[in-house]
């Protein structure tokens, strides 16, 4: 990774998940299950989480919003595709509230956290596998 990878990477206050994302962490990871099961586990993960509140759930647009009230405050946009019969993408987006022009890599580590305790959850098939389509 380059320098200037790493100063614009510390110097940001949001983290989103993408299938081609430069660093493997952040891709979007797959499951073997559909859009109905993931978000109803993915809520029920984030219902167990300390300052973690559910601002609103769509099941049509199979997105969940959900606000961090902690230490750090900040807002959680989890989307749920399902790709194929039981092959569901789960995308996260986060953006951190902030005075200072960097939110110390909480935004990276929220969402690799999120996905480790998904992978807990459901059956984990890949990541980025929606670039090979």
């Amino acid at each position: 990774m380059s320098i200037i990878a790493k100063v614009k990477q510390f110097f940001t206050t949001q983290a989103e998940t993408t299938d081609t994302h430069k660093y493997e962490q952040l891709r979007s990871r797959y499951y073997k299950t559909n859009t109905q099961n993931a978000l109803k586990v993915t809520e029920e993960m984030l219902q167990g989480i300390k300052d973690c509140r559910i601002t609103s759930v769509s099941p049509e647009r199979g997105e969940i919003s959900a606000a961090f009230t902690g230490k750090t405050k900040a807002l959680l946009v989890v989307t749920v595709v399902t790709i194929r019969p039981f092959e569901t993408a789960v995308d996260f987006m986060v953006f951190t509230e902030t005075v200072l022009p960097t939110d110390f890599g909480f935004s990276k580590r929220l969402i690799i956290d999120l996905y480790n305790m998904l992978d807990k959850r459901l059956v984990f098939i890949g990541t980025g596998l929606g670039q090979k389509l």
